[in-house]
């Protein structure tokens, strides 16, 4: 209580603090929604900057993770390669291998690197089990979260390959590996296993490195490596920088709204602070006179009043640190799924800056008003007492008076001018109230077109499959005294002796056409091909007939009507040097054909090359889905079925489209918007009520009198409430074109993070209409925040306030 003051001072601080107990629940409500937005706000920019970098050390990830030949240098010499100079941690060497699995319906996954390791810790690459355990025998294997879903899940089985006599390998858990250094995991033994049928088995080794944060302090560490071991024995490196850079892509596109966000709190925490805590120390001038007078000396005052801030201030912070961490907690297990890293959690030092910070400006905003409170001589302070100077904003009542309103409407609109200071700081918090719900209205319907125009297959109203919807086949009779869920002994072969059925493309398209309803209808298949210039595969969508019900939004050029063309994603052209009417050369399986770009489409969906183009232009190619549009009046659901029960004796399906639903990072992203908005929304509404609070009690004798000579309630509350419309409207005409505008910077910004640009229908998401109601809006803020005041001032008696200084 030094601080603070003990005795005399001590009780006047307590009793200060005591007596006003509306400014006090103010100023203690004020700042811990400040510092929980800010706290979250904070979080979140940690998270969304770097999730990568947290992860990758909370778990010393990889810099190299290097294969050797195992036929040229043995485990003890690997062993001897993590004693090299600069090295200072390796683990392994881990047998591994690749192969390419496939569910019990038969369907191939993408090849998949397994690596053979005793368990998930280490001193390189400490890997966190997301789900269930890690393999503990042959026949179990564990798979990178990424893979994680309604056909893949824990009991889930997967064959080694796609021949019938493959052996049988049971998920048991889900893992997160910030390094990528493998897409599954087993026991050393089961790795030989699958070595043992001609599958080539590597020696994996993980390296941390003392200089590993440039690409040439990389190839020097990986030249280190190659010169330790025989000529030939270094079969390959992945560098940590490399998966860096894909996973700060994909986390690139939430940073900017999240800097936005936590940069309105800033100001909103700075603005609302000291607006209350100025008003705070700015209404009890004649008690100050008061205190000099009976003995306390300039700089008690100023203590005095500064810890009649601190102490409320203080309270809200502590308490705003715990929610923030609260709300922040559940944002942040989100973006720990979406970005596939390990566990996220608040930063130690938000937890302390954002504290200290606003101590500071809680403290700086007392202390500048107490010490000119300090300075005050005396007789002043207490002939100032608590009402506004002679004259302040008498030439505003004069102006207004003279509209043709009634009088309490013309006094309360004048009201404002008395206080210009206190007046700026309520205007500036429904401004910016208002700038944030602006900006995240656009935010977030911008996150609905963008969700709506990549869900490109979900706008026709039935799919329809040359295989059978969720065709899984049945699992092998159970043992005598067994359990249907017991494991098939690897290598038996009984899982799946048949593959599904499969309807040749031509018999669904015959379907198709000759049922009845059917409108429109384009085939598909999303396949792998070689564009020349380009190291590995790219991915593919080939259309048969009109597409362009189902083309993406384009950036420019037009999307493929015919044979010879191809659409493209910006990140296509960036990469390859190419423009719009550029040629490409692609082979896909055996065929090879120059196809021309003619249209960049709007494409969020990762870090992979992809390209568009028609099926005509290889003759192998057949659709694997058919997307159609039925006639109007037509029900898709009996549609489906009529066309289902025609399909599935040939091995095909049909079914619905659901309504598209928003996943993943939009709805993370969704969830952040509005949880920010309110915050921001609460401190700009405490703002408010703070000044009508204090305009209220400044003028509360004179209410008295103006109920005295005839004022009804009502007539008080429309005074009050009057004194704070211009501030409304005025705040909604500033803070929607900024937020407009805050909202045509940011989304670009996240367009290029992720490497693409926006087209309008993402950017052009206000109507004129959402306009007005967001304009509105700050009108409906300032009065939310008037009202109580308001309902206090019409309810008190006239003697009583009469009684009043």
């Amino acid at each position: 209580m030094s601080l603070f003051g003990t005795g005399a001072l001590g009780r006047v601080v307590r009793s200060g603090v005591g007596r006003r107990r509306v400014q006090t629940v103010v100023i203690a409500v004020a700042t811990l929604l400040a510092v929980a937005s800010a706290v979250v706000a904070g979080s979140l920019m940690v998270a969304a900057a770097a999730p990568f970098d947290h992860a990758f050390g909370k778990q010393r990830g990889a810099h190299i993770t290097a294969q050797f030949d195992p036929v040229k240098v043995s485990a003890a010499q690997l062993a001897e390669t993590g004693k090299l100079a600069g090295v200072t941690a390796s683990a392994g060497p881990y047998p591994s291998t690749a192969f390419r699995p496939a569910d019990q319906a038969g369907f191939r996954m993408p090849t998949l690197t397994l690596v053979g390791r005793s368990g998930p810790d280490g001193d390189v690459d400490r890997v966190d089990l997301k789900s269930g355990r890690w393999p503990q025998k042959p026949g179990e294997i564990v798979l990178a979260a990424s893979f994680e879903g309604p056909a893949i899940e824990i009991g889930s089985t997967l064959k080694a390959s796609g021949a019938t006599n493959a052996q049988t390998l049971s998920i048991v858990g889900f893992v997160v590996s910030a390094g990528k250094t493998a897409d599954a995991w087993a026991t050393p033994a089961q790795v030989e296993v699958l070595g043992s049928e001609g599958r080539p088995v590597t020696s994996q080794m993980l390296y941390r490195f003392d200089s590993a944060s440039t690409k040439e302090q990389i190839l020097a560490d990986r030249k280190k490596l190659a010169a330790s071991v025989g000529s030939g024995a270094l079969l390959g490196t992945q560098s940590w920088l490399d998966t860096k850079r894909a996973a700060d892509q994909g986390a690139a596109a939430t940073a900017p709204f999240v800097t936005a966000f936590g940069v309105l709190g800033i100001v909103m925490s700075v603005i609302t602070v000291s607006s209350v805590i100025s008003g705070a120390v700015g209404t009890s001038l004649r008690r100050i006179g008061i205190l000099k007078a009976i003995g306390f000396t300039p700089r008690e005052v100023v203590r005095a009043y500064v810890a009649q801030a601190l102490i409320p201030a203080g309270a809200g912070i502590a308490a705003g640190v715990v929610l923030g961490n609260l709300l922040a907690a559940p944002l942040l297990g989100d973006t720990q799924e979406m970005y596939g890293t390990a566990s996220l959690s608040t930063a130690w030092w938000v937890d302390v800056a954002v504290p200290a910070t606003t101590l500071v400006v809680v403290g700086l905003a007392a202390l500048i008003p107490a010490l000119r409170a300090g300075r005050l001589r005396t007789v002043e302070a207490i002939a100032v007492g608590r009402s506004p100077r002679t004259g302040r904003g008498q030439w505003a009542h004069r102006a207004i008076g003279r509209l043709p309103l009634p009088r309490p409407v013309t006094y309360g609109l004048a009201t404002p001018f008395t206080h210009p200071v206190r007046t700026l700081a309520m205007l500036l918090a429904v401004a910016f109230g208002t700038v944030a719900t602006t900006f995240a209205v656009g935010l977030t319907s911008s996150l609905s077109e963008v969700g709506a125009s990549q869900d490109t297959d979900g706008r026709a109203a039935v799919t329809v499959t040359t295989t059978k919807l969720n065709n899984v086949a049945p699992p092998p009779p159970p043992p005598v005294g067994g359990s249907a869920a017991s494991p098939t002994p690897a290598g038996d072969g009984v899982a799946s002796t048949s593959k599904p059925k499969v309807a040749a493309p031509a018999k669904v398209r015959a379907a198709i056409t000759s049922q009845a309803g059917t409108g429109s209808y384009y085939g598909k298949a999303q396949s792998e091909v070689a564009v020349a210039g380009i190291s590995g595969s790219v991915q593919a969508g080939l259309y048969e007939g009109d597409s362009r019900s189902g083309s993406y939004e384009m950036l420019s050029g037009h999307w493929i009507t015919g044979k010879g063309q191809a659409v493209v994603p910006t990140r296509f052209l960036e990469r390859t040097s190419t423009e719009i009417g550029d040629t490409v050369r692609v082979t896909y399986e055996k065929e090879t054909a120059n196809l021309r770009i003619v249209g960049e489409s709007f494409d969020t969906s990762g870090n992979e090359l992809e390209i568009h183009a028609d099926m005509a232009n290889f003759r192998s190619a057949e659709p694997s889905t058919f997307l159609v549009e039925v006639k109007p009046g037509v029900s898709a659901d009996e549609y489906a079925q009529k066309l289902a029960s025609v399909l599935q004796p040939l091995g095909g399906d049909a079914a619905t489209n659901a309504p598209s639903e928003q996943k993943g990072v939009i709805l993370i992203m969704d969830a952040m918007a509005v949880l920010l908005t309110l915050i921001l929304v609460s401190v700009a509404g405490l703002g408010v009520l703070n000044s009508v609070i204090l305009d209220t009690r400044e003028r509360v004798h004179d209410l008295g009198v103006c109920k005295a000579i005839g004022m009804s309630p009502r007539q008080t509350m429309s005074l009050v409430l009057a004194s704070v419309t211009a501030i409304g409207v005025i705040g909604g005409l500033i803070g929607v074109p900024a937020g407009y505008a805050l909202h045509h910077v940011v989304m670009p910004v996240m367009g290029r993070a992720v490497g693409t640009r926006m087209p309008s229908s993402v950017l052009d998401v206000y109507g004129p209409g959402e306009l007005l109601l967001l304009g509105l809006g700050g009108f409906v803020l300032a009065m939310s925040g008037a009202l109580v005041p308001a309902g206090w001032a019409a309810k008190a008696r006239t003697a009583t306030a009469l009684r009043t200084e």
